[in-house]
């Protein structure tokens, strides 16, 4: 230790300690680094104020994006409020009711029932499909239908009293108001997209590019979204906006009496508003008429009776003839490439399950002890059939025959040409329902070709096109 005891200085590569007049300099540099960003994201700050202040001084081009376009003395808050009131309500109707829809298909049991690609955590469902009440998938497609067309008037008159936010200058300000703008954009959109899609459905136009199906589900989910989103963002200002004026009040003014809402910030209220043409009460009453009107022409699709005949708007309130078979068809045999070759003498039912394959002929089945039950088919597009009566085998004998008569569910293949639903699968509790049949017969006559000759499968509460027709062969599975 000839330094005193202290450990010699290191050379260059030695590792040592910097000297602290090295560490003042590191810092001096580090501050003067630190003052140079600053200054440079300041002054980029400042230029981004200035762009958006010239962006802002923006002059909005002519038309609809100037707020002296729009002028109705009735457009405001509280009318705004009051349609948004009554979506508010029957929007997640439609929703549940779709779901279950969507349950009713039994998706788990393969891709034959649900035919959604990717779908995900979005195909989540809650509970098998039940057979009791026979009549309920009958009633919810019912209901999801009915109420799907008679909200038509109120969603029309609720984007009407929106419209100057959809031409809001600038469309952008902040990033905030470009995140609310996107989920307008997506409530808008979504919602014109599901009613047009399912209202083309109703009337049979297929006109979309892809499945209605994948389709319908997709959009149901994107638009669901965005409007929960805006439920959050706007109930507090609808719930304030219809307290502000008393329903009664309104209900009672007329054209000469009607003066506008007091300016609001979202710009509903016009700058300067025209004489009044129609008092609040007017349009009110004018979107009650339009959906009363509507409920007219389209529920007697699905409740029947005298008020079928009231269902102009259903595509299949066509007269489907007179006879035991005279009532209304989904598919016809010829739209799916059905002929009489394919039902001729040569068909057979093969029923699958342990063991050898069965086969019969349809003069066999009929030497089989026949059972009858009283169903309606029900389909997605809403309209139904009064009860039928059917008679033939149960599904459940036909599992004992295969030697499954526990069987869990069941592969229903029709002779039908390969395509959506020409196979589907069903679940256990359908199987043994006793009112689960292959049917032969309806009304006591033989089906009709068009009605599924020589044999198809009902089941209670089951969408119209699971109950497969043109069956040929039935494998039992555990």
């Amino acid at each position: 230790m000839g330094s005193g005891g202290r450990p010699p200085d290191s050379g260059p590569s030695g590792g040592s300690r910097r000297s602290p007049l090295d560490m003042t300099h590191a810092r001096r540099r580090l501050r003067r680094l630190g003052t140079a960003m600053a200054a440079r994201a300041a002054a980029a700050a400042a230029g981004t104020r200035a762009m958006a202040r010239r962006i802002g001084r923006t002059p909005p081009p002519p038309g609809p994006f100037r707020p002296g376009f729009w002028r109705s003395p009735i457009r405001g808050p509280w009318l705004t409020s009051v349609f948004g009131l009554l979506l508010l309500v029957g929007i997640p109707v439609l929703f549940v009711t779709g779901m279950l829809s969507y349950a009713a298909y039994n998706p788990d049991l393969g891709p034959l029932n649900d035919q959604t690609p990717d779908k995900g955590l979005l195909g989540f469902y809650l509970f098998d499909w039940p057979t009791h009440p026979y009549w309920l998938y009958r009633l919810t497609q019912g209901v999801h239908i009915t109420l799907g067309v008679v909200l038509v008037p109120v969603l029309l008159a609720k984007l009407w009293s929106v419209i100057p936010k959809l031409f809001e200058w600038l469309p952008v300000r902040t990033v905030a108001h470009g995140l609310e703008r996107l989920s307008l954009l997506m409530l808008v959109g979504g919602v014109i997209f599901e009613f047009v899609t399912g209202i083309l459905n109703i009337q049979l136009y297929y006109v979309f590019p892809g499945s209605f199906y994948t389709l319908h589900f997709y959009g149901a989910w994107v638009f669901i979204a965005a409007f929960v989103v805006h439920v959050a963002l706007r109930l507090g200002r609808m719930t304030r906006a219809l307290g502000s004026r008393d329903l009664a009040a309104e209900l009672r003014t007329g054209v000469a009496d009607t003066r506008p809402e007091p300016p609001d910030p979202d710009g509903l209220v016009p700058a300067a508003p025209a004489a009044p043409t129609m008092s609040r009460r007017g349009a009110v009453g004018m979107v009650g008429a339009g959906s009363l009107l509507l409920l007219v022409v389209t529920a007697g699709q699905s409740i029947g009776g005298r008020l079928r005949t009231t269902a102009l708007l259903a595509p299949h309130n066509r007269n489907p003839g007179s006879g035991p078979n005279g009532f209304q068809i989904n598919k016809t045999a010829a739209a799916v490439g059905v002929s009489l070759s394919h039902v001729g003498p040569s068909w057979r039912l093969e029923v699958r399950g342990r063991g050898p394959a069965a086969v019969f002929t349809r003069e066999q089945l009929l030497t089989m002890r026949q059972y009858a039950a009283a169903l309606p088919i029900a389909c997605v597009e809403g309209w139904s059939t009064a009860d039928q009566h059917w008679s033939g085998l149960r599904l459940a004998d036909l599992a004992a025959m295969s030697g499954l008569p526990d069987a869990d569910s069941v592969l229903v293949e029709s002779v039908q040409p390969p395509g959506p639903y020409s196979s589907v699968v069903l679940r256990g509790n359908q199987i043994h329902d006793p009112r689960a049949l292959l049917a032969l017969r309806v009304n006591g006559a033989d089906l009709s070709l068009d009605h599924g000759y020589p044999a198809r499968v009902i089941v209670p509460a089951n969408p119209g096109v699971n109950n497969t027709k043109w069956v040929h062969r039935l494998t039992f599975r555990t």
